[in-house]
């Protein structure tokens, strides 16, 4: 009975990490410019600006003008939190 309740909270557990990973997104084209820290794709007529770190995998050769595919998630940096605009709005009753 123990080995079940634990087996269905690992489950649980395992389920509700896996749900909340960020999704993950590609983008694929011509390098423009590569930093340390940056790396600059084109798409179409835009240019992608996707910054990086010392852990990101790099294979094959990353160079202005190879074509490669990159693979990102989207994350916050900062969040501002804002009033309600319609709370704001609503002039206040006297009594």
């Amino acid at each position: 009975m123990k080995k079940g309740i634990l087996a269905v909270c690992a489950l649980l557990l395992y389920a509700s990490v896996a749900v909340a990973a960020p999704k993950s997104y590609q983008v694929t084209g011509p390098v423009l410019e590569v930093k340390d820290d940056l790396i600059v794709v084109q798409k179409g007529s835009e240019k992608w600006e996707i910054a990086r770190d010392k852990d990101v995998k790099v294979t094959g050769e990353l160079k202005v003008g190879s074509k490669v595919t990159v693979f990102y998630t989207m994350k916050a940096v900062s969040v501002e939190g804002k009033a309600d605009a319609k709370a704001k709005a609503e002039p206040k009753k006297k009594k």
